[in-house]
């Protein structure tokens, strides 16, 4: 059976007009049966009839497509945009439009995922948020109340609540400076000094840093065979030395007894340098892989806050590696170890 449905609109008028001018012109013939009077009459009712018909057509098409797209664009349209409404939208074939329209949903459709993504994740952020600042301030709520009960005539218990309590607005302010870099490295406002420099050089500097740490649980740091000879690499010095301190203080903490701490250094190509860390340490489950750069996420809370840090380094090593224009990567595997690391360019000239 003939359908319509997937007609274009000259094709449509030129099918409706077909219909009205056989009828006219049969009836016609019937009247005074003569061809060529007939043809005739076929011929000047079908172009009249299908002028006609597609000049009202396309009218109210393109009347209902321009309030469409309208509606998409949600603004008042510009002399220009008029124009366009006028005189090159009505060249548009339906499927173009169609097309457009399908490709609009498609974007709204995007832009409403990312917004119930965000909405979840702020959900989240200040939940987090509300949970790490509680903790301290709760903590020295009670040291306080305590010692103004009657716990100040004793100096000892004095000492050991001040001692805690101290402890706890160092962890607060810790946090507020961790949320505070953070927010200027989104916002652009912490400006990158690059410099050329070895990048061995740097993680034996930290090394050092580290060593009481890493003496105290019998932690070998080292450089991997092969990877001695001096890489240099085009970044902010200091701003890495922070990310190289993060990533090291993490395999300290969730390291093992007499564990060790290897760093990997590879030239990719002409242009960047691959430099890891691997530890042997208890690892990370494969699921909390794909979130551990998330500000405040922890793979086991209480035992993370039991090591302390404010859950936020992590989120700081990734800003500062894409504020270079780089990328970081993990792999882990549960006690196996963790392998994290991150991209930087290669001297520049």
């Amino acid at each position: 059976m003939f359908k319509t449905k997937n007609l274009s609109p000259q094709q449509l008028s030129a099918f409706t007009a077909l219909i009205l001018s056989m009828p006219i012109s049969l009836g016609i013939w019937f009247i005074r049966p003569d061809w060529k009077i007939a043809v005739g009459s076929l011929i000047l009712t079908f172009l009249g009839s299908y002028l006609l018909i597609r000049t009202v057509l396309e009218s109210f098409i393109y009347r209902k497509i321009k309030l469409i797209y309208k509606f998409i664009y949600q603004t008042k349209a510009s002399k220009r945009e008029e124009t366009y409404y006028k005189y090159i939208l009505p060249q548009k074939g339906i499927d173009e439009v169609r097309e457009d329209v399908e490709k609009w949903a498609e974007q709204r459709s995007a832009e409403i995922e990312l917004l119930k993504n965000n909405e979840a994740y702020r959900k989240e952020f200040l939940q987090n948020l509300a949970h790490e600042f509680k903790t301290p301030i709760f903590a020295i709520q009670g040291y306080v109340d305590t010692l103004l009960s009657g716990a100040m005539d004793s100096p000892e218990i004095s000492k050991r609540f001040l001692e805690n309590t101290a402890r706890n607005v160092d962890r607060m302010v810790n946090l507020v400076e961790d949320l505070d870099e953070i927010s200027r490295l989104e916002s652009g406002e912490q400006p990158l000094y690059k410099e050329n420099f070895v990048i061995q050089e740097l993680i034996r500097e930290v090394y050092e840093t580290l060593s009481i740490k890493t003496t105290a649980k019998n932690i070998k740091c080292s450089i991997k065979k092969g990877c001695e000879y001096p890489i240099t690499v085009f970044a902010d010095q200091e701003k890495i030395r922070q990310v190289i301190n993060n990533l090291l203080e993490n395999a300290v903490k969730y390291g093992k007894q007499d564990g060790t701490i290897v760093a990997s250094i590879y030239r990719t190509d002409d242009e960047h340098v691959l430099i890891e860390f691997s530890d042997d340490g208890i690892g990370i489950a494969e699921e909390h892989l794909p979130r551990i750069f998330e500000r405040f996420y922890r793979t086991d809370r209480g035992r993370s806050r039991d090591k302390g840090g404010t859950g936020l380094g992590l989120a700081i090593c990734k800003h500062i590696i894409e504020a270079h224009g780089q990328t970081m990567h993990v792999r882990s595997k549960l006690d196996v170890g963790t392998t994290i690391g991150f991209t930087l360019d290669a001297r520049r000239e």
